[in-house]
C-alpha cells in the first residue's frame, strides 16, 4: 500500500531532509493550571508529552543548537523543523509566545516552525501571529484530538467536546491556507472498539486535516493512567491488534492527507506497556513488511 510519508512531503517542500528538534516554550496546559483540570489527560506524562524536549530552562537559540548536536548525524545535509511540542503551545501569553516562535526560525538551519497544541486553545491574537507566521516560513500547526468519541473524550479528561476540534481546523485554514494541520489520534485507548478507532480517523479526514499522526496508547509512569493498569483495569493492544486496525485506518485516509507517523516509542525509563512498541527498529521493520501486504 502506498501513502505519502512525512519524509517524502518535506522533501517536496525543502528539497531535502528535514528533521524536527524538539524545544520547550516553557507553556503549562488548561488540563494542568486548573482552568479544566489539575492533572492533565490520564495519559500524558509529567512533561507533558515531550519526554525528549530540550531543557525549558535555556533560552531557545540554545535548545535548537543543543537539539541540533543531537541529531546532526542523521542530518548532516538537511534542514531542521523546530518543533514546539510538550504542554500547549499556544496557551500563555501571546506576546512572549510569538517571540519564541521567532527566535526558533532565526537559528542556522532551522526551515519550519511546528506547534504542537489544543483545539480550544486558539485565540484570536495566536490566530493573528499563526497567519503573520506562516507568510514567513512553513508552518505546522499539531492538533490533539486523541478520540471523536465523547465518552472516551471524557475518560481521558481531555477537557473539550470534540466539535471544538473542527472548528479549530477550519479556523487555522481559515487564517492561513497555507498552515499545515496535523491530528493526533490514539489507537487502545480505553473501552475503544476498533470501530471507535476508525470513526475517530474518518472524523479528522472530513475535518480537513492535512496530516495525522497515529500512535498505540502507552502506558507511561507517573500517569493515571498507570494505576489503573497496575489494577488490571487497561488491556493494551499487542503489536498485530495495532498493525491489523492501521491497516484499515490507512484504506480510508485520502492520498494528499499526509502520514506523519504510523508508531511512537515513549522514553524507555518511564514506559510501563505495551513493552513490543520499545524496540523500535523492530517495529518498523515489522510495521514496513505489514503495510507491504496490504
Amino acid at each position: 500500500m502506498k501513502y505519502l510519508s512525512a519524509s517524502e512531503f518535506y522533501k517536496s517542500i525543502f528539497g531535502c531532509k528535514a528533521y524536527k528538534i524538539a524545544i520547550d516554550a516553557g507553556c503549562t496546559c488548561p488540563n494542568r493550571d486548573g482552568t479544566c483540570g489539575t492533572r492533565g489527560c490520564i495519559f500524558c506524562s509529567q512533561s507533558g508529552s515531550g519526554d525528549f524536549a530540550a531543557n525549558r530552562l535555556l533560552p531557545i537559540p540554545r535548545q535548537v543548537e543543543n537539539a541540533k548536536k543531537l541529531v546532526q548525524a542523521k542530518n548532516k545535509e538537511g534542514v531542521f523543523i523546530a518543533y514546539f511540542q510538550n504542554f500547549t503551545n499556544t496557551y500563555g501569553d501571546a506576546i512572549q509566545l510569538k517571540q519564541k516562535y521567532y527566535q526558533a526560525l532565526a537559528c542556522p538551519g532551522v526551515k519550519a516552525i511546528a506547534i504542537a497544541t489544543r483545539p480550544d486553545c486558539l485565540s484570536g491574537e495566536i490566530l493573528q501571529i499563526l497567519q503573520e507566521l506562516a507568510q514567513k516560513t512553513f508552518v505546522i500547526v499539531e492538533l490533539g484530538l486523541q478520540t471523536s468519541d465523547e465518552k472516551t473524550a471524557e475518560y481521558i479528561r481531555r477537557g473539550y467536546e470534540t466539535p471544538v476540534f473542527e472548528k479549530a481546523v477550519k479556523a487555522l485554514h481559515e487564517c492561513a491556507p497555507n498552515i499545515h494541520v496535523v491530528c493526533h489520534v490514539i489507537f487502545g485507548l480505553p473501552g475503544e472498539s476498533a470501530e471507535k478507532m476508525i470513526k475517530t480517523v474518518q472524523y479528522a479526514v472530513n475535518s480537513g486535516i492535512d496530516g495525522i499522526k497515529i500512535c498505540v496508547l502507552h502506558i507511561l509512569e507517573g500517569t493515571d493512567l498507570a494505576e489503573e493498569w497496575r489494577n488490571g483495569k487497561i488491556k493494551c493492544l499487542n503489536m498485530e491488534e495495532y498493525f491489523e486496525i492501521l491497516g484499515q485506518a490507512l484504506k480510508i485516509i485520502p492520498p494528499g492527507v499526509v502520514i506523519h507517523r504510523l508508531t511512537g516509542d515513549g522514553a524507555k525509563r518511564i514506559l510501563l506497556a505495551p513493552m513490543w512498541t520499545a524496540d523500535k527498529k523492530r517495529v518498523h521493520n515489522a510495521l514496513k513488511k505489514y503495510i507491504e501486504s496490504l
